[in-house]
């Protein structure tokens, strides 16, 4: 399918990495709310930081399909907020340096960052102002040679133990909509920055989300990230990407859920027979591995169309619109297979059931990315 002997041994070094480093730790972090500083370090160590960017800043640019491996290994750990974290740092906000950073910034914050010595978070949400991102009202004031931005974002993840926020910001007015907005490269210990809220959530509980807040907070003018007023069309380039990665997650957990899934009906008894000797559960099963394929096929072959220079934005937002769906379908259908069992906190299922809801929201809402496709179509 796309995928070279370098991509294979690739995902098996990941896969080897989940199981030994991730899956008997993660109930820990979903208690705890955080993950531990020294698996960033652990994934930088590997290399695994650094595959979307350049070799001369410690990067291994292996492009896209290298990415959608590596997100869909991560999700089937089958902790959502884990892949969360990490893939917020490696795709969704350091990328964003990669594509528009000047050699300078590239030099100054990405070595950190990709060696997981400093963790990175996106700041682009805020409470009014969620997938209309046009509608952004934090604010960033020219003076002299600083910025000086005041507002607020929610949501955001990385925000309590992060190191550095990507941040978007108006630098037009209102009314030029999303041809006002910047992008800054703001460290989190900036006075002025403040942790509003570590927010409490549905899932994702070993990821950290907050609620920021700005005051008067100077920033040197070399920390604006691309040109004044295009940060909206950088953000958009970084959303093609993010709804890529999407699709490989629901990919990776889809498999993982039907995984479990199968164990356990082989296992359990019901009027004399395993579960699976129902013809239902198989039927069932099979519709469900079947639509994660489905969703994986076009996840790979949009991020092989990406590598080689085609437009993706129509595929991007059918992954983005479609994959979550089908996730949900599976993760609700194998709780239901698994009985009062899959009800239960401490099962992989039923973390899964509710890591699985937030990928209808985030990174564009299900019915805005359903208009997104109208449009191109």
């Amino acid at each position: 399918m796309f995928l070279t002997e370098e991509h294979k041994m690739l995902r098996d070094m990941i896969r080897r990495f989940v199981e030994k480093e991730v899956v008997p730790h993660g109930e820990a972090w979903e208690r705890d709310g955080k993950i531990p500083r020294e698996m960033f370090l652990k994934l930088g160590d590997l290399g695994l930081l650094g595959m979307q960017h350049e070799e001369e800043y410690g990067g291994t640019q292996m492009g896209a399909l290298a990415s959608v491996i590596f997100g869909e290994e991560l999700s089937r750990s089958s902790f959502g907020g884990f892949t969360a974290s990490i893939t917020v740092h490696t795709d969704m906000s350091a990328s964003h340096i990669t594509r528009v950073g000047t050699p300078e910034q590239k030099a100054r914050f990405l070595p950190d960052i990709i060696a997981g010595r400093k963790v990175c978070a996106i700041g682009v949400t805020e409470a009014n102002a969620g997938s209309d991102v046009a509608s952004i009202r934090t604010r960033a004031v020219r003076d002299g040679n600083d910025w000086v931005i005041n507002g607020t974002k929610m949501f955001i993840t990385n925000a309590v133990y992060g190191d550095i926020v990507i941040l978007a910001a108006r630098t037009g007015d209102l009314a030029a909509g999303a041809r006002g907005i910047s992008l800054f490269i703001v460290p989190t210990d900036t006075p002025g920055f403040e942790v509003a809220s570590k927010l409490e959530k549905h899932g994702w509980l070993c990821s950290d989300t907050a609620e920021l807040s700005f005051t008067d907070m100077r920033i040197p003018a070399e920390n604006l990230l691309g040109e004044e007023n295009r940060g909206f069309h950088a953000i958009m380039r970084g959303f093609e990407h993010e709804r890529l990665m999407i699709g490989a997650f629901c990919a990776g957990e889809g498999a993982k859920a039907i995984e479990l899934t199968l164990d356990y009906v082989r296992a359990r008894t019901a009027f004399g027979k395993t579960l699976w000797e129902q013809q239902a559960t198989r039927q069932r099963l099979s519709e469900l591995a079947s639509r994660v394929a489905m969703v994986r096929a076009l996840t790979y072959q949009t991020a092989a169309a990406l590598e080689a220079g085609q437009p993706v934005s129509l595929e991007t937002a059918m992954i983005k619109s479609v994959g979550p769906e089908v996730l949900h379908d599976v993760v609700h259908g194998c709780l239901q297979l698994h009985g009062g069992t899959g009800y239960m906190r401490g099962t992989p299922i039923e973390r899964m059931a509710r890591d699985a809801r937030l990928l209808r929201i985030g990174g564009g809402a299900t019915e805005v990315m359903l208009e997104e496709v109208a449009k191109r179509i």
